[in-house]
């Protein structure tokens, strides 16, 4: 119980919002699509990019996308939120973003990868930040604490 407590402890400032709505909106619509456009963006994309049994990771990666952006937007578990969509951005870089610089190079790889490397830096702010003090971590931490 101490754990939770402590994960949900933020002095952030209440500006932590914008950031949250950012990262967590970016996120949501991104799972959405993969639910709406399975073939472009879910599991036929998954597929075509090597990412195994796409039709379970597609719906799968859609969930985590769309559960972890509400989690942030709502500022609800941000840190479990932000861990929960770290790993979807790594994976994410490292399947799409990196052969890309390996084949064909910095700057081919620069403007597609924007977004990506904005959401991890995000996302580490967050996980490090915590929701700030409009959020439902911090109302449920002073509550049990």
């Amino acid at each position: 119980m101490k754990l939770i407590s402590k994960s949900l402890r933020s002095s952030a400032p209440a500006a932590v919002i914008l950031i949250r709505l950012m990262t967590g909106g970016v996120f949501l619509a991104e799972g959405i699509k993969k639910f709406l456009f399975a073939e472009q963006w879910g599991s036929g994309r998954l597929a075509r990019i090597g990412i195994p049994i796409p039709a379970f990771t597609g719906p799968f990666v859609g969930a985590v996308e769309v559960i972890c952006g509400v989690l942030l937007i709502v500022g609800l578990l941000t840190r479990l939120g932000a861990i929960g969509l770290l790993i979807d951005i790594l994976v994410a870089i490292a399947t799409t973003k990196i052969p890309i610089l390996i084949h064909r190079g910095f700057w081919a790889m620069e403007d597609p990868a924007r977004t990506d490397f904005c959401m991890l830096l995000s996302l580490i702010f967050l996980l490090i930040a915590g929701g700030g003090a409009w959020s439902l971590d911090r109302k449920l931490s002073h509550k049990s604490g």
